[in-house]
């Protein structure tokens, strides 16, 4: 008996016979296998042997119906998730659970998740799914994520853990009825409706002073526990809150080949991956407190504040009058970061000051105008539009989509310039080789 219905229907059965054993017990009876114990002292040989069938008869059954019954327990429980990793089927509540964390659940119009069968069904997977999408291994054979690398500005390379669909589904289903619920700070600007690089860059624009800060590690220093408390804080319950956050997060880990084997070895504890559509949605709800404290001290010194997922920025109004006290306010930022679970990167700390280029994610924002696209890049985008109306050949690295990318990046902070390279780069056919 293999079927999920069929399991499903078996556990309906032992859940009426009042449990396992009870089930078991009744199965035996039911069906002649239930022998009635007897004194064996006065018994013939035949009778003896016979009798001894019996029990051996009834003995295996007994397996069988154990085993069917362990089966049909296991397709509606989670049982196990891995080393180190605590659950317990008959834990509903937990004394870390909020008090009444079903109304905090209503209050953030959550999807009511009481156990982990609703959360199986909420996903549209079985019990056996979920357990296996959540399931940790130190020393796996195979993963849910695709990894690979993309350079970084300073020209290091940035790992990348792509989920693979049937994980990616489920992380998506969490970011849109879960995540997205969830109350996000007004300074944070990135990967939020309405929100973005040019929304970010614009609260900054006329300034005497910008200083960017950078926190290290950000993703790593998400772990688990910190995950799960995120859920639980929302309104969900330890059950629940260890799946949500199981799923959500992955050890970072090693490829190693031994005896023709690959395992993926993991270096620490479970954490967000970059590339899970869940990772930024949940650092913005995780650093609520952090943006409230760093708004509260930019306005106590006379800055303003935003952050777009691990960049801090500070401006300094050009209209602002007294001393910036720049010093107090990076202190304070490493002080205050450090309370939040945070490190600030030592080396990325930036100050640009009226007189030289203030770039903030990627725009200028000098003066008092809109955030604006280097010249640099705009003088790039049209050279290479012109090569291609003119049939000559594109930069090493360049392509017809990257192009196209820049142009709609142009767009968003000169919407003039960017429609018109769009429209030229839409009459122009993609070379061969780049489509």
């Amino acid at each position: 008996m293999s079927n999920g219905t069929d399991l499903n229907k078996l556990w309906e059965d032992i859940g009426r016979a009042g449990g396992i054993d009870s089930y078991v017990d009744k199965q035996l009876r039911e069906k002649g296998f239930l022998v009635s114990r007897r004194n064996t002292e006065n018994m013939s040989k035949a009778k003896l042997k016979a009798y001894k069938e019996s029990l051996k008869k009834e003995a295996a059954e007994k397996k069988r119906f154990h085993k069917e019954a362990w089966l049909a327990y296991r397709a509606n429980h989670i049982v196990h998730l891995g080393e180190n990793v605590y659950f317990n089927d008959a834990d509903n509540f937990d004394r870390w659970d909020l008090p009444n964390a079903e109304e905090r659940a209503d209050e953030n119009e959550l999807p009511k998740l009481d156990n982990p069968k609703q959360l199986a069904e909420a996903l549209g997977i079985t019990i056996s799914d979920l357990r296996w999408l959540a399931y940790h291994r130190d020393a796996a054979t195979s993963l849910h994520y695709r990894a690979f690398t993309i350079p970084k500005r300073d020209g290091s390379k940035r790992q990348i853990w792509a989920p693979l669909p049937k994980l990616k589904a489920a992380q998506h289903w969490i970011l849109r009825n879960v995540v997205e619920h969830l109350p996000v700070h007004g300074a944070a600007h990135g990967f939020l409706p309405g929100r973005s690089i040019a929304s970010n860059a614009a609260a900054h624009t006329n300034s005497k002073i910008v200083v960017k800060v950078d926190l290290k590690d950000f993703f790593p220093t998400v772990t688990l526990p910190r995950v799960k408390g995120i859920f639980r804080k929302a309104g969900y319950r330890e059950q629940v809150s260890t799946l949500l956050a199981l799923i959500s997060t992955e050890s970072p880990r090693e490829i190693v080949e031994k005896d023709g084997k690959t395992y993926y070895i993991a270096m620490g504890p479970r954490c967000l991956p970059q590339g899970a559509p869940t990772s930024p949605g949940l650092t913005n709800t995780l650093c609520l407190r952090l943006d409230r404290r760093l708004t509260g001290l930019g306005k106590k010194l006379g800055w303003r504040y935003t952050r777009y997922a691990d960049d801090l920025t500070f401006s300094l109004p050009n209209d602002h009058k007294g001393a910036p006290k720049l010093g107090l306010l990076l202190g304070s930022i490493g002080r205050i970061a450090a309370d939040e679970g945070f490190a600030v990167h030592p080396k990325k700390t930036r100050v640009a000051r009226k007189g030289s280029r203030q770039k903030i994610t990627g725009l200028v924002v000098n003066g008092e105008g809109n955030p604006r696209v280097p010249r640099k890049l705009k003088r790039e985008i049209r050279a290479a539009i012109h090569n291609l109306k003119n049939g000559k050949g594109l930069k090493e690295g360049d392509s017809y989509s990257r192009i196209a990318g820049y142009a709609a990046y142009i767009c968003m902070t000169e919407p003039e310039l960017g429609q018109k390279l769009i429209k030229e780069l839409a009459s122009i056919d993609p070379p061969a080789e780049s489509e």
